[in-house]
Formats: structure tokens, C-alpha cells, sequence
């Protein structure tokens, strides 16, 4: 009962703070900024008490994105030395996404050594990335149509941020290019859709293998580090709050709150059709799956609020697979559906790309007509295929596709100051759907919810 009081008394308290800062951002209070300073370590405060109350990661990690905005804008020049730790964060992190990969997909092929259902499952996840990425696509235009967001947009003159060029690629470089050349360079390169390839093959010629030593020396290798990896995981998902602590101070350090008043239509516009699409698209699969909504939140949490933090698919990747195993998704599905679902699932990019792209030729003042629109779109989807996991590669691809429709550089340019903010939400929709995905391709090969299924 105590600790529910004391729930309860910081619940209202974190609520007025909340209110406060929020009107204060809003410009319809003005405060001093030492008060204010107070009232946000305060909030800090509170959520690192529950944090420690309640013993779960999620909430640390919500604790450091506070504590990492907090510090961004208040000691906005120390922030800028805190970058190292979500470097240290994302490279922790890549040292387990090949061999999580390979050890995960190689069992899930040969040790059931049911090779038609490889090629089964990957035609319906093919299948079902492109209708849904297709519905993104659609309420993306429909959104930035509905709000015009960049119509009466003014630039500013002093936009001198640089992006680096994107090479265009035909259909031939794209399709060329899932296939590795040299698995230690698509390791080092964490090119992850390659990595899926040579794990899939590697699995179907084990398990052709006749000699039944050989075959189950290898075999047995692989589940031992496919159970390392998972504990290896468990260690470094302990940084994760420091990480994105790291990550979101320095956001926050760069941009501040200026650029959303600039382009707060777009972001505002952004965020509704993501939640729109959610609203639309994700909860109807899930209930179809039957799946229980408030459970599946849950059960998600954590590599969604990495995703957010660290606006990075492959920080999500190891907890987005442990998390989809515990919750009943085969591991031979989960590891086979969520890789692969970087590269042709991105839902909330592809959303993403179509309300900008539109959105700069409105500001541009450049009419676009619908047919227009939709070959630009077609456009974007073929070149975003493989940019999840990479920090600000939208953006990139954006800049390489708007150059074929002669939009100004200098509005995407400007576009960065707020690019970090769009990224965690699009990376966190990304992460979301292809969980999804997951649980809808284990349903549609009647393997969901998994019977006596061991968890990591």
C-alpha cells in the first residue's frame, strides 16, 4: 500500500512538472530557466526511483532518454562528448547481429531439416512486406496531401549542412547486391539481408549433409552460440540506457527546440500518420493473429524504445528476437521473417519517404500531380530497400531520388535539424511492424503461439 501512495503522489507530481515544461515550450508561460532546470532533474529523479522500484530495463531506458534530453539542453556543451557512449552502445551491438543471425537460421533450417518451408516462408514474407509497405506508402501521400505541410514554407538562407551523395542503382545492383560476395565483408560492412542469404544457404547444405556426426557436430556448435549470443545480449542490453542517454543528449545538443517550431507541421504530420497507420494496419493484424494487444506492448517495450532511442533498427535487433521467442513466435520464423524485414519491410520509412519527399516539392512550391507523386514513390521504395539499421539513410536516399524530380536541395538540407526526431519515430514504427510481421507469417504457417518452445 505504501509503495501505491507513494505512486500515486509521484505520479501528480511528474504530471504538473510535465504540464509546466509543456506550456513553457509552448510559450504560454515564461518561467525562469533555473526553475525549469529543477522541475526536469526532478521528473529525472522520480523515474530512476521507479526505475529502481520496479527492476525493468524498459524503464531505465525511458529514464536515460529523459536524463539525455535534460542534459542536452541544459549542459548542451557537455552533451556533446556524451556521443561516444551511443557509439559504444551501437557497436556492442553489431558484434552480435552475424553470429545471432547465422547460429539462429542455421538450427531453425537444419536442425528440422524442412527445406520446403524456407522457400514457403519467404515467398508470403515477400509478399506480405509489399502490400503492407504499399498501404505506408498510400497514407503517407494521403497525409501530406490532407495537411500540406510545406505549402508558405520559408528556408532560411544560412542552410550549410552537407549530405553525402548517394550512387543511383538500377534494379540489377539492387538485386546483386543481397547476395554476399564475401561473408567477412558483409560482417564487417553489417550488410544483414547478405548475412541472412549465406546463413540460409549454409543451413540447407547442413542439412543435406548425410553423415549424421558431421552434420550434428555442426549443429550442436550452432545452438551453443545461438545460446551465448542470446546471454551475451542479456549483458549488453544493460548499457542500453546509457546508450541512448548518450544518443538523445546529443540530439538535443544539435538541433534544440528551434527546428520544431520551423518545421513542427511536418514533424506533427509525421507522427499522426504513423500512429494512423498503427491504428489502421498493426492492430488489425493483431487481432487476427489473436494476439492480445496489451501483451504484445508489453512484450515489445523494450526493443521499441531502443528502436526510438537510438533511431537504429539492428540496436533493436537481438531483444526485437528474444522478445518475439518468449511471446510464442517460433525461433526458426523469428530468425528468418525479422532480418529479412530490414531490408523489405520498412514501414515506417517508407511512410516517411512519401510524406517528404511531397512535402519539399510543396514547400518548393513545385505542383506535383498524382501520377507524379506515385512514380516518385515507386521510385523510393525500389532505393530504400536496405537502409534500416543505418542512422539517417532515409534522408540519403531522399536526397538521391528528389535529384531525378528536380527538388531543391536546400529544403532537404534544411530538413536535417530535425531529422533525428522523425528517425527515432519512423526506426520505432520499422521495429513495430516487423515484429508484426513475424507473428502474422508463424500464424499464417500455423506455428503461433509455439508449442513447448524453449525461451533464451
Amino acid at each position: 500500500m505504501k509503495i501505491k501512495k507513494e505512486y500515486i503522489i509521484f505520479s501528480f507530481i511528474a504530471g504538473i512538472i510535465i504540464l509546466i515544461n509543456t506550456l513553457q515550450l509552448l510559450k504560454f508561460i515564461y518561467l525562469p530557466h533555473t526553475l525549469m532546470s529543477i522541475s526536469r532533474w526532478t521528473l529525472v529523479i522520480i523515474l530512476a526511483y521507479f526505475s529502481y522500484q520496479r527492476k525493468s530495463l524498459t524503464w531505465w531506458t525511458f529514464t536515460g532518454m529523459l536524463a539525455g534530453a535534460c542534459i542536452g539542453h541544459d549542459f548542451s556543451d557537455f552533451a556533446m562528448n556524451l556521443d561516444v557512449l551511443s557509439k559504444i552502445f551501437i557497436r556492442l551491438i553489431k558484434t552480435i547481429i552475424a553470429p545471432l543471425l547465422f547460429s539462429t537460421l542455421v538450427v531453425g533450417i537444419a536442425g528440422h531439416s524442412n527445406l520446403k518451408q524456407v522457400g514457403r516462408m519467404g515467398w508470403k514474407s515477400l509478399l506480405y512486406f509489399e502490400v503492407i509497405t504499399t498501404v505506408a506508402l498510400v497514407i503517407g501521400l494521403l497525409a501530406i496531401n490532407i495537411t500540406k505541410a510545406g505549402v508558405g514554407l520559408v528556408i532560411p538562407e544560412n542552410t550549410n549542412a552537407i549530405i553525402q551523395k548517394v550512387e543511383k542503382q538500377d534494379w540489377q545492383q539492387i538485386v546483386q547486391h543481397i547476395f554476399p560476395e564475401n561473408i567477412a565483408k558483409s560482417i564487417a560492412e553489417g550488410q544483414v539481408l547478405e548475412i541472412v542469404v549465406f546463413s540460409v544457404l549454409f543451413g540447407i547444405g547442413l542439412a543435406m549433409v548425410k553423415d549424421s556426426t558431421k552434420k550434428q557436430t555442426m549443429l550442436s556448435f550452432t545452438e551453443s552460440l545461438s545460446e551465448v549470443m542470446f546471454k551475451f545480449t542479456h549483458v549488453i542490453m544493460y548499457f542500453a540506457p546509457i546508450g541512448i542517454m548518450g544518443a538523445v543528449a546529443v540530439t538535443v545538443a544539435k538541433s534544440g527546440i528551434t527546428p520544431f517550431y520551423f518545421f513542427g507541421k511536418l514533424v506533427l504530420t509525421l507522427y499522426v500518420a504513423l500512429f494512423v497507420f498503427a491504428v489502421v494496419v498493426f492492430i488489425p493484424i493483431l487481432i487476427y493473429c489473436k494476439v492480445n494487444l496489451f501483451k504484445f506492448v508489453k512484450a515489445i517495450s523494450e526493443p521499441v524504445t531502443i528502436a526510438f532511442g537510438t533511431a537504429s533498427s539492428e540496436a533493436a535487433l537481438p531483444s526485437a528476437m528474444e522478445a518475439l521467442v518468449n511471446f510464442g513466435v517460433p525461433k526458426k520464423i523469428v530468425s528468418f521473417v525479422l532480418p529479412t524485414g530490414y531490408s523489405f519491410n520498412l514501414d515506417g520509412t517508407t511512410l516517411y519517404l512519401a510524406l517528404a519527399s511531397v512535402f519539399v516539392a510543396q514547400a518548393a512550391g513545385i505542383h506535383m500531380p498524382l501520377s507524379t507523386q506515385i512514380v516518385m514513390m515507386l521510385t523510393l521504395m525500389l532505393t530504400s530497400k536496405g537502409v534500416a539499421g543505418v542512422r539517417g539513410a532515409s534522408l540519403v536516399i531522399l536526397m538521391g531520388t528528389a535529384a531525378q524530380f528536380n527538388l531543391p536541395e536546400k529544403i532537404i538540407l534544411a530538413m536535417l535539424s530535425i531529422d533525428a526526431l522523425m528517425d527515432m519515430a519512423r526506426t520505432a514504427v520499422n521495429v513495430t511492424g516487423n515484429c508484426i510481421a513475424s507473428i502474422f507469417i508463424a500464424k499464417w504457417e500455423g506455428e503461433f503461439p509455439a508449442i513447448n518452445q524453449e525461451s533464451y
